[in-house]
């Protein structure tokens, strides 16, 4: 006999897989119209086994670039937080005209020492990143998937590249170890 939980695991499992195939497709994005899914990042849900267990992936992909840059970043602010003890991180506003609000001097200073950092950190390449994908099995019917790889940008048809060689168990990751730079060269 199934315990009230296993039934509404299975009837979550089985809601999330009508949507995804009334959506065509063999994924469905998790809040499809926010900005936080783009060319190089994406939030989804797809179906799959784990542990013999029909299961919801709750999966973000990324690609290798934006974690490169994700983590300059972290260490930037680590670095600012440190070296200022008034540290605030910045909150860019918008003025009334949709422009970028001044930034008090503080900001600018913080904002300043942080872009010197993130320059010495590309300079030094101590940041590297490489293809990853982590499983962190959560919850009763949803599994997480954290996947990073190194592509130019993400579409329907990686996500959907990544799902069958994944649920195939034939997924090959790059091991080789990546470093980018954020700025551009200037001619």
């Amino acid at each position: 006999m199934a315990s009230e939980n296993d039934s509404e695991m299975i009837s979550s499992v089985e809601d999330i897989k009508a949507r995804i195939q009334s959506s065509g497709k063999v994924f469905l994005l998790v809040d499809e119209e926010t900005e936080e899914n783009s060319e190089e990042y994406a939030h989804f849900n797809f179906i799959g086994n784990y542990e013999g267990k029909e299961v919801v992936f709750d999966a973000v992909m990324y690609t290798l670039r934006l974690q490169h840059e994700s983590e300059m970043f972290e260490i930037a602010e680590h670095r600012a937080a440190k070296h200022f003890p008034q540290y605030k991180k910045i909150n860019y506003q918008e003025d009334e005209n949709g422009n970028m609000a001044a930034l008090d001097d503080l900001e600018e200073e913080i904002g300043l020492f942080m872009a010197e950092v993130i320059m010495e950190l590309e300079e030094e390449g101590h940041i590297k990143v490489k293809e990853h994908v982590d499983v962190d099995p959560y919850g009763d019917f949803e599994v997480g998937l954290d996947i990073g790889l190194n592509l130019e940008s993400l579409s329907d048809k990686v996500i959907e590249k990544f799902i069958k060689e994944f649920n195939e168990n034939s997924l090959r990751l790059d091991d080789t170890l990546y470093t980018y730079q954020t700025h551009d060269q200037v001619a």
